[in-house]
């Protein structure tokens, strides 16, 4: 039997190219390899409509957001108050097809509507008042230091909606336990989707070392001065690549001869992978300990060595694989410690069999089984 599936998505998951769209995206060609039928409804504002989405479902349906600054007097947070479409509700109504909600933003519906009549999972893409607070802390300019702050308030209450679905779909351990502990056997780990499906064989020796990421995120602006204090002491040159163009940090990079920025064509997935594949060492601090970052299952799959702090591995099950250091003197030991050395067949042996467990078509599997 054919099965259906709503997917309600935040945002137009095309072009992959950021974090919780590319674990959308990827979900959505992993379960129409395997034969499910998707209705994707995605709320659209100011990525357009993506053609592209229409190999993988069989209707699309787009709705917009309304980001008005009054949503922010709710009590409701504003992720979820700005996705609440009417017509979104009236939609998944019909039919008795099983519906998934990408992240509690979209989740606007489950208030108004119980959905009795069907089955409901929502991917938690992050603990999000937890996220948020990060946010919070990484933010230096005190508007969105305090729109962060009271956003992650109402998420910590708001949570509570997941009371009333059928199965939360974690993103990492860590998740897992959490939402676990909370809301029980409901939980289930369903590992991130992403476009990687084999550990790239690499010669022993990279260039430099590298950090990607998108610079609109408090969170990784400041991982980037963080990084450029850790190599203005060091001879090893760093490449930090990103489709949006800090000009604070740029200034920085100005300064340094060894700190150079990569912009990155939002279209063009090959200009970052052949920046993974002349890397010799991908440094990834993070300040906030959420999710699971993609960044860090990007250059895995596809690079040489990572260096990372306890904040983007721990409760990941990947500490295997990367160098740890939670001090710039650290980093810089770490550093030179990688240049040094040649990534070998070993390495590429032992990822793969620790990588086994982020197979896109595996946990689409996960999810059919469980609807």
């Amino acid at each position: 039997m054919i099965k259906k599936l709503h997917i309600v998505s935040f945002d137009v998951p095309f072009p992959a190219n950021y974090g919780g769209v590319i674990d959308v995206f990827y979900k959505i060609k992993a379960l129409h390899k395997l034969g499910v039928k998707i209705h994707l409804h995605t709320y659209e504002y100011g990525r357009g409509k993506a053609v592209e989405l229409e190999e993988f479902c069989y209707k699309i349906t787009y709705y917009q957001r309304t980001k008005s600054l009054k949503n922010l007097i709710s009590r409701k947070p504003f992720i979820v108050k700005t996705r609440n479409s009417e017509a979104l509700i009236q939609n998944l109504k019909k039919g008795d097809d099983p519906i998934l909600f990408e992240g509690l933003h979209t989740t606007f519906p489950i208030i108004k509507n119980g959905f009795k009549n069907k089955y409901i999972m929502v991917r938690t893409h992050n603990i999000e008042h937890k996220y948020y607070d990060g946010l919070a802390k990484s933010e230096n300019r005190f508007f969105k230091k305090r729109f962060f702050k009271t956003e992650a308030r109402k998420l910590k209450y708001y949570e509570s909606i997941l009371k009333k679905v059928d199965k939360i779909l974690t993103i990492s351990p860590f998740e897992q336990n959490y939402f676990q502990k909370k809301y029980g056997e409901k939980a289930t780990y369903i590992p991130v989707f992403h476009k990687n499906k084999n550990v790239i064989n690499l010669s022993e020796k990279g260039d430099y070392a590298l950090y990607h990421g998108d610079l609109r995120v408090s969170d990784n602006e400041k991982a980037v001065l963080y990084l450029i204090k850790v190599f203005k002491e060091l001879n090893y040159n760093l490449v930090i690549a990103s489709s949006y163009k800090n000009d604070c940090i740029n200034s920085k990079i100005d300064t340094y001869k060894n700190v150079t920025f990569e912009f990155l064509c939002p279209e063009s997935e090959e200009q970052l992978t052949n920046l993974f594949k002349k890397a010799h060492i991908n440094v990834l601090p993070t300040f906030q300990k959420t999710g699971i970052k993609l960044k860090l299952i990007h250059a895995l799959f596809a690079s040489r060595f990572c260096i990372v702090n306890n904040e983007m591995i721990e409760d990941t099950g990947l500490e295997p694989l990367c160098e740890i250091a939670n001090t710039k003197k650290e980093f810089r030991e770490k550093i030179a410690y990688c240049f040094s050395k040649k990534y070998t067949t070993h390495e590429i042996e032992n990822r793969k069999k620790i990588l086994v467990d982020f197979n896109a078509l595996k946990n689409a599997k996960k999810i059919i089984s469980i609807y």
